[in-house]
C-alpha cells in the first residue's frame, strides 16, 4: 500500500466519506485476540445487524422499487438465507444487471442500510468505483496489489464485510481475478475466514439483452410478471462472458460459477417513471401535483423508436427534473 495511504482509508469516495480505517499492514500487524474472534468466531459481528423485519427490507422495496417483482424477489430471499446461516460455507456474492437507472444502486445502498448499524458510512462497508479507484489500466499489477491486501486486511479486521463493485462494465479486465479465492467456498484463505462476507457486483452489461426480452414479452401481450429469471440468466451470463470490457472477462469468476445470483433489473416503462417521481414527491414532503408529474413524463425520452416503451433514463433523472419543473 503506498505510504499516502497508511492511517486512512485507500480509495475513500465521497459517498462513504473518510472514516479514518487503520491500513492494511496496520491490522495485520493488530490481529489480536478480538480480531480472531471477529474473523474466526461468532462473538463478534462488528457493525453488522440485520434488519429483515416486515416493516424493513422488503417494505422498502416494494415501496421505492418500480418495476422489479424478479430483483426483489431474489435478493431478499438469498439475503435471508445468507444472514440466518450461522455457518456459511462461502460469502454471498450477487451480481445486478440492468439499464441505466432501473434500481441497482438503489437496492446496494438499501441493503447496506438494513445490514449495517452505519448503513453506507459504516467502516465495514467498502465502495468500488473504476472511475475514481482503478482509473489507469497502466497502473493494473499494482491495483491488484492493493486489491487484494484490502480485501484481506478487512475481512482480517471484521470477516462481516460488505464490499460494492460499481459500473463493472467500465472496470479493466484483469483485476477481478484477485478476487477469485475469496468468492468461494473454501473455509480459509491467506489466513483469514471470509465465509461471512458479501460482494456486490453492479454493471449496465446485459442490460440490452434484459430490455429485448421484454420487449418482445410485451408485443407477445406476456404480462411483465410472467417474465421469469431462467429467461434472463442465459442472455446476461453471454453478454458478461462476451463483453472484454466487463471486469469478469476472463477472470474465472464467472467460469467457476462462484456467483450466487445474477439479478436482473427490467427496464422502466411509463407507469414506473410516475410511480418515481411520486415517490421522490413524498420524499420532498410535497403533495402529487398533476402538472409537475406531466412535465417530468414528457421530458423524459422513451424507447424504441415505434413503441416509445422504456425510459432511456429508469428513474436516474427523476429527482433533477422535477426540481426544474417546481
Amino acid at each position: 500500500m503506498a505510504a499516502e495511504t497508511r492511517g486512512r482509508r485507500p480509495w475513500g469516495s465521497r459517498l462513504l466519506g473518510l472514516l479514518g480505517l487503520v491500513s492494511v499492514s496496520v491490522a495485520a500487524a493488530a490481529w489480536d485476540l478480538t480480531s480472531l474472534r471477529c474473523s474466526f468466531g461468532t462473538f463478534c459481528e462488528c457493525d453488522f445487524q440485520p434488519d429483515f423485519q416486515a416493516l424493513g427490507l422488503e417494505c422498502d422495496l416494494a415501496q421505492h422499487l418500480a418495476g422489479q417483482h424478479l430483483a426483489k424477489a431474489l435478493v431478499v430471499k438469498a439475503l435471508k438465507a445468507f444472514v440466518q446461516d450461522p455457518a456459511p460455507t462461502k460469502p454471498l456474492v450477487l451480481s445486478l444487471h440492468g439499464w441505466t437507472g432501473t434500481g441497482k444502486s438503489y437496492v446496494s445502498s438499501l441493503l447496506a442500510h438494513y445490514l449495517f448499524r452505519g448503513g453506507l458510512r459504516s467502516p465495514y462497508v467498502h465502495h468500488f468505483s473504476p472511475v475514481i479507484h482503478f482509473p489507469h489500466p497502466s497502473h493494473m499489477e499494482r491495483y491488484k496489489k492493493d486489491l487484494k491486501s484490502w480485501v484481506q486486511g478487512n475481512l482480517t479486521v471484521c470477516g462481516r464485510s460488505l464490499f460494492l463493485f460499481d459500473e463493472m462494465d467500465k472496470l479493466t479486465p484483469g483485476l477481478m481475478e484477485v478476487l477469485q479465492p475469496f468468492l468461494g467456498s473454501s473455509w480459509v484463505v491467506y489466513g483469514t475466514n471470509y465465509r461471512k462476507a458479501i460482494f456486490i457486483f453492479i454493471s449496465n452489461t446485459g442490460g440490452e439483452q434484459i430490455n429485448q426480452v421484454v420487449l418482445e414479452a410485451w408485443r407477445s401481450r406476456r404480462d411483465r410478471e410472467e417474465i421469469c429469471l431462467q429467461e434472463l440468466e442465459p442472455v446476461i451470463a453471454q453478454a458478461v462472458l462476451d463483453n472484454p470490457h466487463h471486469g469478469f472477462w476472463r477472470s474465472g469468476i464467472m467460469e467457476e460459477h462462484l456467483l450466487d445470483a445474477l439479478v436482473p433489473f427490467l427496464p422502466l416503462q411509463r407507469h414506473h417513471v410516475r410511480h418515481c417521481v411520486l415517490n421522490e414527491l413524498a420524499q420532498l414532503g410535497l403533495e402529487p401535483r398533476d402538472e409537475v408529474i406531466q412535465a417530468v413524463l414528457d421530458s423524459t425520452v422513451f424507447f424504441p423508436e415505434d413503441e416509445q416503451l422504456f425510459s432511456s433514463n429508469g428513474c436516474k433523472t427523476v429527482a433533477s427534473r422535477i426540481a426544474f419543473f417546481l
